[in-house]
């Protein structure tokens, strides 16, 4: 009979009404014990049909029990994989949708496209559990980045407590960058060369000399090497370079201004000067992704209160430049929305490549999407200049 009592406890399994199984082949003593068990006056073939119901009114007949609970006396607990598979269906689509709620996630949307091929991919060894705590390691990382020129082992010993939990072959570094890889919109690295660019470009392991931040009409205070150089070329209407191993010797600023304006790029910055001199309000050029230098500035001056306005190029890579300021930043946005955009659109401009929404404006992108064209941040220079201008009158 055992032949008969695993298919219907395969069966019975499956969550779904059962009204016949088929069992076979059997040998000559197991269709003997079948027609013995129905009261067959003949012995059935090598595969046999059988009528639950039947099999159930005969175990009752002769036990008085259910054919459940017989069965599952005989073969084990009886499951329910029809619910099993809606209970792991259930979980998977939570996690995919606390994935793509994920204020990281949410903060900078060209992070999407990584979510959604992550989704692609599965869950890891089919653990819901497993996929959600390497996820959760790897949110942690892209919120702490860019970083500061800290080497990778000694930051990823700070955020996920391993030093080597960033290696070569790390489930949570393949998906760190490939996040990476979506935020810049850039081809995944090749070799250690390429991904050693990478982790440098995100602000890990930078060269102190090699990684800088332009600025002008910035004064920190105090009496440190980055406070002599700004005050200097403040003094002098000029724009100052610091290296990040400038500002690390500074280890912080002793007095800031009440507002910082940020520029993408360093043109913004040279007119500035030409225009306003010894009077141009405290400006900084991130130079399209803010290296070491940059996030090292940018983060002690808005930890000392500085409130950081943000404008960049009108392209897909300048909102997705814009996005990392502000989710990474705190900064805000400035003069970055639909109605910027559409008053500054020409004629002849380069395409807007890969395209990102944007938190702040919703429309944005689709205006960019629509147009086909980028409005790069030289063209609005002098509009920027012009409200810096009413600025530098009422201070």
């Amino acid at each position: 009979m055992a032949p008969l009592w695993r298919e219907l406890h395969r069966r019975l399994s499956s969550g779904r009404a059962v009204a016949r199984v088929r069992v076979g082949p059997l040998d000559e003593g197991q269709r003997t014990a079948i027609a013995d068990f129905f009261g067959m006056a003949y012995l059935p073939g090598e595969f046999v049909s059988v009528a639950v119901p039947e099999v159930e009114a005969v175990v009752r007949e002769v036990t008085g029990s259910s054919l459940r609970e017989v069965v599952a006396g005989i073969e084990g607990p009886i499951g329910d994989r029809a619910a099993d598979r809606e209970r792991v269906m259930g979980e998977r689509n939570s996690l995919w949708e606390w994935l793509f709620e994920h204020e990281v996630v949410r903060d900078q949307p060209a992070l999407l496209e990584w979510a959604e091929a992550t989704r692609r991919a599965g869950v890891i060894g089919g653990s819901v559990e497993r996929t959600r705590a390497e996820l959760e390691q790897a949110l942690r990382v892209i919120r702490e980045l860019p970083g500061a020129g800290t080497p990778l082992p000694v930051f990823a010993e700070t955020v996920l407590g391993d030093p080597h939990g960033l290696d070569e072959g790390q489930r949570v570094q393949g998906l760190v960058v490939r996040a990476l890889v979506a935020l810049y919109g850039i081809d995944p690295p090749t070799g250690r060369a390429g991904l050693r660019a990478l982790w440098e470009r995100a602000g890990l392991a930078g060269d102190e000399l090699s990684s800088t931040v332009l600025t002008a009409g910035l004064r920190v205070g105090g009496d440190s090497v980055v406070a002599r150089v700004l005050d200097s070329c403040v003094d002098a209407g000029l724009a100052a370079v610091l290296t990040l191993q400038q500002l690390r010797a500074a280890r912080g600023v002793a007095a800031v201004p009440r507002r910082v304006w940020v520029v993408e790029n360093p043109s913004v910055i040279a007119l500035a000067v030409t225009r306003f001199g010894v009077h141009t309000p405290p400006l900084v050029c991130t130079s399209g992704w803010p290296r070491s230098a940059a996030v090292v500035l940018l983060r002690r001056l808005a930890d000392a209160g500085t409130d950081l306005y943000y404008h960049g190029d009108f392209d897909g890579e300048g909102l997705r430049i814009a996005a990392h300021m502000v989710a990474r930043l705190d900064a805000t946005p400035w003069r970055m929305t639909s109605a910027d955009y559409l008053a500054a659109l020409g004629v002849d401009a380069p395409p807007v490549g890969r395209v990102s929404p944007v938190p702040w404006d919703l429309e944005l992108s689709e205006h960019l999407l629509a147009t086909g064209r980028s409005v790069p941040e030289e063209r609005v220079a002098p509009a920027l200049l012009d409200e810096l201008a009413r600025t530098v009158v009422q201070s």
